[in-house]
């Protein structure tokens, strides 16, 4: 018991001391964890557990939403993304189908990545010109 109330200590300190950036990485990795939850609950038959996990990951994506920064081209194009897999996911949700959950898996994945790359660059900016391929 003191053991987890540590862990919730610090897991919570991490949180409110995390750069704006980290706080996105985090929860594109949660929600990675509640899909591949929710596809694991509906593979055991688990109907409870695939609906929290699905609403969480919903949840998710709302979030990316309501904080999307306007301002930038790029948010126009990530509010269409964000809004498919959000009516993909009350899809699934409804028939509780792992081919759907898959799908949005995959495209978070694939967000989640991007983010990360995104961040390194941001991080070394001397290497921006070879990561892009335009090393001389």
């Amino acid at each position: 018991m003191i053991a987890q109330n540590a862990y919730n200590q610090y897991r919570e300190n991490s949180i409110y001391t995390a750069r704006p950036e980290d706080l996105t990485l985090m929860l594109y990795n949660g929600l990675v964890k509640f899909i591949m939850r929710a596809i694991d609950a509906v593979e055991k038959g688990k109907v409870e557990d695939a609906h929290n996990n699905i609403l969480r990951a919903q949840d998710i994506i709302q979030e990316f939403m309501i904080t999307l920064d306007k301002k930038y081209t790029v948010a126009a194009s990530l509010e269409l993304i964000y809004e498919y897999m959000l009516r993909r996911l009350v899809e699934a949700n409804i028939q509780k189908d792992t081919v759907i959950l898959t799908e949005v898996l995959n495209m978070a994945k694939q967000l989640r990545d991007v983010w990360e790359q995104a961040m390194k660059l941001a991080r070394h900016p001397v290497n921006r010109q070879e990561v892009m391929g335009q090393a001389k």
